[in-house]
């Protein structure tokens, strides 16, 4: 995705759409603003925006309320001066791409949004493996390799692998993880993530007990890293 993509800044406070607004046309966005939830919702049918900065706390809506109805359309990041964990699990869980707290940095907002297109429009719409220095997986495949050899994870190691494979640098939710691979009224089983979690890292890391690539979000999921 490049970077003539349309952002949609959805904030009730002047001063940060505009401090979004000045950093997003400098990169070569197109910007849309809205200060409540009507606007924003009258944006995403009209302007189409491939991507959405979200504030939650909106004069006429809570800002979550808008995800599950935003989230087929556009991707969504979400900038919030909420920083509780319960509410970057309902955020994430509700199909947030992302989750930023405010107070935030302009850079590190920018890289996300990178991430989230990149991911959200893939160039080449092919799957391709994702790398992350000598491990490779190649969701097309089936297949994990190390230093070139392949390897042996259990069906369930995979399939949690796998999930996070798809969506590499975003958070997914330990509710969402053990539904889609343990499946329905498993989500507050969250041990069964911690032994597949172990068991890949043991395959997979240089240093198991100092991930580089399965990254654990306390409270919240799992992530693979990845290089921005």
């Amino acid at each position: 995705m490049t970077p003539s993509a349309t952002i949609l800044v959805v904030d009730d406070e002047p001063a940060i759409r505009r401090l979004f607004h000045a950093g997003l046309a400098r990169a070569g966005y197109t910007v849309i603003e809205a200060e409540n939830a009507r606007e924003a919702l009258n944006a995403l049918q009209i302007d189409k925006p491939q991507l959405v900065l979200l504030d939650l706390g909106l004069p006429d809506r809570d800002g979550l309320e808008l995800i599950p109805i935003m989230q087929g359309h556009t991707a969504i990041i979400v900038v919030s001066a909420r920083d509780a964990t319960e509410q970057k699990v309902a955020a994430l869980d509700l199909g947030a791409d992302d989750y930023v707290s405010k107070p935030f940095d302009s850079e590190e907002v920018l890289a996300r949004i990178r991430r989230a297109l990149r991911h959200r429009f893939p160039a080449d719409a092919a799957e391709k493996p994702f790398r992350h220095g000598d491990v490779e997986i190649d969701l097309a495949a089936r297949t994990v390799r190390k230093n070139g050899n392949e390897v042996h994870l259990t069906p369930k190691e995979y399939a949690f692998l796998s999930e996070l494979a798809r969506s590499p640098g975003r958070v997914i939710t330990h509710a969402q993880l053990l539904k889609s691979v343990w499946g329905p009224g498993h989500e507050a089983d969250v041990e069964y993530l911690r032994v597949a979690a172990r068991g890949i890292r043991r395959k997979l890391e240089d240093n198991p007990a100092q991930p580089a690539l399965l990254r654990n979000e306390p409270g919240i999921g799992y992530r693979l890293a990845c290089v921005d």
